[in-house]
């Protein structure tokens, strides 16, 4: 019994420790599921609200687009639903309507038609100035004298009136732009001819390749011709031809020669009056690169003898 009383006594405690912390990302796993299931639930009522025919355009549109969209048909592009837009313009809310080959010809054919009645119009009234003209100077005696210097042409861009320097009957005092006596009525009498035309009319001056003769402050040919084709330009005003009438005035110096092959020959001075058809006139008066700009009819030339050009 006294054994027994002295063996120790045990006690065993338990100890309690708090639980970890599980985190939030259960959470948004949770939420992602939500957002997929009122996605899905929109999904579903919309696919519940649509026709039929509607859901089977929009079925033969995802399931080959680029066919619907090139050949055209029953795809999305091509119906009014409730998805907006559709075919090559995506503003469009009701659909585009494809034009048939059938439509698009004829809408061609018209044009082309419109054109060559147009070109037609143009010709007779070309032809009929071109006689108007021929008239003109035949009649008058004054103008009769100098017909070996008008020249009259049909050209792609209209009629033609040249009136070109002779070795001994000049146009232009020498080296300037002051106009002669005779040149002076063949620019009155055609300008009076020009006051009821319809077209538009291109005014350039020309001289030959000799060089002018006086350089001051830059005066060259390019100056000269641009003068000259400016004085000729205040005759036809002045004889009743409308200065709104014209589509443009330039200067082409040397750059546009009549004889090529002889450079030097008088007949390269002239003075070239266009009247334009209608295509010439669209075409001509879209040009940026025109020869060159008028400048103000230059002043006077003061007498060098030393530096006096040829005829020009």
């Amino acid at each position: 019994m006294a054994e027994k009383k002295l063996q120790p006594i045990i006690i065993k405690r338990v100890k309690k420790s708090a639980h970890a912390a599980h985190g939030g990302a259960w959470k948004i796993a949770y939420a992602d599921f939500m957002t997929a299931m009122m996605a899905f639930f929109l999904l579903m009522w919309l696919l519940g609200s649509t026709a039929k025919g509607e859901l089977q355009g929009i079925a033969a549109y995802f399931s080959s687009p680029l066919k619907v969209a090139m050949q055209g048909g029953d795809g999305a592009g091509n119906s009014s639903s409730i998805i907006p837009g559709g075919g090559n313009d995506l503003s469009k809310v009701h659909g585009q309507v494809r034009r048939s080959n059938a439509e698009e010809n004829t809408s061609q054919r018209s044009i082309e038609a419109s054109r060559a009645e147009r070109a037609r119009l143009d010709a007779q009234r070309i032809k009929a100035l071109q006689a108007k003209i021929d008239a003109v100077i035949t009649a008058n005696p004054r103008l009769h004298e100098y017909q070996s210097q008008i020249r009259l042409d049909l050209t792609p861009d209209g009629l033609q009136i040249q009136i070109v320097d002779e070795q001994n009957r000049p146009m232009f005092d020498s080296g300037s732009a002051m106009v002669k006596p005779y040149m002076r009525d063949i620019l009155r009498e055609i300008g009076a001819a020009l006051g009821g035309v319809e077209n538009r009319i291109s005014l350039s001056g020309h001289t030959d390749a000799t060089p002018y003769g006086n350089g001051e402050r830059g005066y060259s040919n390019w100056e000269l011709s641009a003068d000259r084709a400016n004085a000729s330009r205040r005759e036809l005003v002045a004889a009743g031809m409308p200065d709104g009438q014209l589509g443009r005035v330039v200067g082409l110096a040397a750059s546009d020669l009549l004889e090529p092959e002889n450079p030097r020959a008088a007949v390269n001075r002239r003075i070239t009056i266009t009247i334009l058809t209608n295509e010439a006139e669209e075409r001509l008066m879209g040009k940026k690169n025109v020869a060159f700009p008028l400048e103000p009819a230059a002043a006077e030339k003061q007498d060098n003898p030393a530096s006096t050009p040829d005829q020009r």
